[in-house]
Parts: structure tokens; sequence; C-alpha cells
């Protein structure tokens, strides 16, 4: 008789976890360095304060952003929960 074995049972938990760790990677090390790096490369190749205050900036939300991903996902969740039945609450004749 033949017994039934599942071999990319494996390959995928070894997968799935090697993406989670690659996310990570990147969330922590990735976009903070890269982030740092447009910051030093505008500096230098601008020599001016303004465009190196706007790369400051840029920077900033794009880390923040990054690093609220899960907060970003649960909010956006719950805004299209609020939404699906068609508001949830009374309309003023301006919203419509």
């Amino acid at each position: 008789m033949l017994d039934t074995i599942t071999l990319a049972a494996g390959w995928v938990q070894t997968g799935t976890g090697l993406g989670n760790d690659i996310k990570t990677l990147i969330f922590t090390v990735g976009i903070p360095a890269l982030c740092g790096a447009f910051v030093i490369i505008v500096g230098w190749k601008t020599k001016a304060p303004g465009p190196t205050i706007m790369a400051v900036i840029f920077s900033g939300i794009v880390w923040g952003l990054s690093a609220n991903m899960d907060e970003l996902k649960d909010k956006t969740a719950e805004d299209i929960v609020k939404y699906d039945g068609g508001g949830g609450g009374n309309l003023s004749q301006m919203d419509q």
C-alpha cells in the first residue's frame, strides 16, 4: 500500500517564514537606511538647505508611514466596514 506524503508542506512553511523575515528586515532596516541615504545624497548633490530639508520631511513621511503599516491597515479595514452599508448614518442635504 502506498502512503500519501505531502512534500510541499515543509517548503510552504519555510517560504512563509522567509517571507516574514524578509518583510521585517525591509521595514526595520531597508526603508530607514534608504531614507537616510536619500537625505545624504540630496544634501551632498544640492549643497543647499531647502532641498535637504524637503528630503528630510519626505523621508520622515515615508519612514513613518512604513513603520505604522499595521495601524494604517486596521484603520482602512475599519473605514471599509463602517461605510460598507451606505455610511451607517443620516445624510444631510449638503452631503447628497
